[in-house]
């Protein structure tokens, strides 16, 4: 059976590590073959309601796969950038060909570490995350960007990368397959989480176009 991640270790993890995080995660480049995914999306809101929604949005009616989050570090530097390190645990239906992949007994439940930076004063927020457990099956690093707007100062630009990639000898590519497929299934659903709880702040009820999609997006083999 396998067991929890260490919290200790991811606490002092961060500590070293989350000060050098702001610019990239190094880890993909490392990587012979990967599926790569970006797209590129406006929210019209504005970034500070956008930062506060962030934080709020678990839970919510299209993250039910979310079970639990929890902050194992947050930290205010000098120069008022906020670092947090947060621990959430999900949990996703796999196909049947890919149930017969895990042993009998493995926990489906994903372990999924979350680093994120806020920088009020270019009203910035980054994120980090990626699966602690079932690696060698399927690795998922996401990074994505909320940045303010310049020009339009009630608009916030979102950016989002990931990398997938499998270890799993003569089925890696169906892996990656099946993992970029629903990596972008569940980013359509954490969209529409960040609108439901935007909305909830801002108490104007259910929205449909608090979200107006650029035509920016792009996946391939890295």
């Amino acid at each position: 059976m396998e067991s929890a991640p260490n919290f200790s270790l991811i606490c002092i993890i961060t500590a070293r590590d989350l000060r050098v995080w702001d610019s990239h995660r190094p880890a993909h480049h490392q990587k012979k073959m990967v599926k790569y995914f970006c797209s590129s999306t406006d929210i019209r809101s504005t970034w500070d309601h956008v930062v506060s929604a962030f934080w709020q949005r678990y839970p919510n009616p299209f993250s039910t796969h979310v079970l639990t989050e929890d902050v194992v570090y947050r930290e205010v530097t000098a120069d008022h950038r906020l670092l947090s390190r947060r621990l959430l645990m999900k949990t996703n239906r796999l196909p049947r060909w890919a149930e017969r992949l895990f042993p009998a007994g493995m926990s489906r439940s994903v372990y999924v570490i979350e680093d994120s930076i806020v920088d009020p004063v270019n009203k910035s927020l980054t994120t980090y995350t990626w699966n602690l457990n079932h690696t060698t099956f399927m690795s998922v690093e996401e990074r994505c960007v909320f940045q303010g707007s310049v020009e339009h100062p009630a608009t916030t630009q979102l950016k989002r990368e990931a990398w997938i990639s499998s270890s799993i000898y003569g089925f890696s590519k169906p892996i990656q397959e099946f993992g970029l497929a629903r990596f972008k299934s569940n980013q359509v659903k954490a969209m529409k989480g960040l609108e439901y709880t935007l909305s909830n702040l801002q108490g104007i009820g259910i929205r449909l176009s608090v979200m107006e999609r650029r035509p920016s997006s792009c996946s391939g083999t890295q």
